[in-house]
């Protein structure tokens, strides 16, 4: 079973950046067959400051960018609800937990915030600190 890589915030301004470690996780996950996605509210988050945006319209070309749609805002406000978080601090990482929990796995998410992705996404999902 190919999975699903999830990429957070960090993880996708390091993908824009040409970050080798990240490039290099990617680049795995595509060759095992794995779904490389994040969601629409992270491409929001993630740092373009210094980055072309012909590199961000290119590497947003091969990477999926999921919709965040109502259902999966009720899912993220039950995941904050349950762990007694709240805010925009937590909201989009929220976010792509719900996305992460009900795709194809198994599920890795890449990110800078291991301890609220993990708490967000459960046991389930592998989550590598970028």
């Amino acid at each position: 079973m190919p999975g699903t890589l999830m990429l957070d915030s960090e993880g996708l301004s390091k993908l824009y950046i040409k970050d080798r470690a990240v490039i290099a996780l990617v680049q795995a996950a595509r060759e095992e067959g794995a779904r490389v996605a994040t969601t629409a509210m992270t491409t929001l988050e993630a740092d373009y400051e210094r980055v072309h945006p012909a590199r961000i319209r290119w590497v947003l070309s091969r990477v999926d960018v999921l919709d965040v749609t109502r259902n999966v805002t009720d899912q993220a406000a039950a995941l904050l609800r349950d762990h007694r978080l709240h805010g925009h601090k937590y909201a989009i990482d929220a976010v792509l937990a719900a996305v992460a929990r009900t795709a194809a796995g198994p599920v890795s998410v890449l990110t800078s915030d291991p301890e609220d992705i993990s708490l967000l996404c459960g046991p389930a999902i592998e989550v590598i600190k970028v």
